[in-house]
């Protein structure tokens, strides 16, 4: 039932995003995002300030494809993959070093009868056992990123497995968000980010069934 819900809440959250486009085509005279985002992301500090935004997102269980998204519409497709992709995995890597060195050996995985042998086999398999439980996912992205802060997982291998495994998601959204702030203003180039973006959620609907095994 928990797979049923998960591909529900995507297919809902790409109706969702197809609503906004729909919505934005027919009131793009009333307020123009894409100047908006144009002037941010004119502004040399704004990397900075949406890295630290985004690991805040993290550590406050607040969505990370709504800062994917932000990201594509602000920085364009190329850079706001890379600053997507960053600012994923340093807020993953702030919420596992919250939890590895604030809780300091009072939880142990034992103690929680169905995340603790999935944490196990996490901590045996190393990054490829972190990146499919990103792709598929069990957890949520910010209850993950402490939930695998309790394991003896390497910091090394956390970062990398978290990199690989949230890529699918966070190259659809920084697309469908770059698509949207062009779809907006009329502009040309909005179909091929979008085909990307959906391309890219069919292969992390996908992914998770070759990732099973993994855990």
């Amino acid at each position: 039932m928990s797979r049923k819900l998960r591909l529900a809440g995507r297919i809902a959250a790409l109706v969702a995003l197809a609503a906004g486009a729909a919505y934005a085509w027919s009131t793009h005279g009333t307020l123009d995002p894409a100047a908006i985002a144009a002037t941010v992301a004119a502004q040399p500090a704004a990397p900075l300030v949406f890295l630290a935004l985004h690991v805040a997102a993290s550590l406050l269980f607040l969505p990370r494809t709504v800062m994917a998204m932000a990201a594509g519409l602000v920085f364009g497709v190329a850079w706001g993959l890379v600053w997507a992709a960053a600012g994923s995995v340093l807020g993953a890597v702030a919420g596992f070093l919250l939890a590895r060195y604030i809780n300091a050996g009072m939880i142990e995985p034992e103690a929680m009868p169905r995340l603790g042998p999935m944490l196990r086999r996490a901590e045996e398999g190393g990054w490829r056992s972190v990146m499919a439980l990103r792709l598929i996912p069990v957890l949520p992205h910010s209850l993950a990123n402490y939930a695998l802060g309790l394991t003896e997982v390497p910091l090394g291998a956390y970062a990398l497995g978290s990199l690989l495994g949230q890529l699918p998601m966070t190259v659809a959204y920084v697309d469908f968000g770059a698509a949207g702030g062009r779809l907006w203003t009329q502009g040309a180039g909005w179909l091929m980010p979008t085909l990307i973006g959906v391309a890219a959620l069919l292969i992390s609907l996908l992914l998770p069934r070759f990732a099973r095994s993994r855990l």
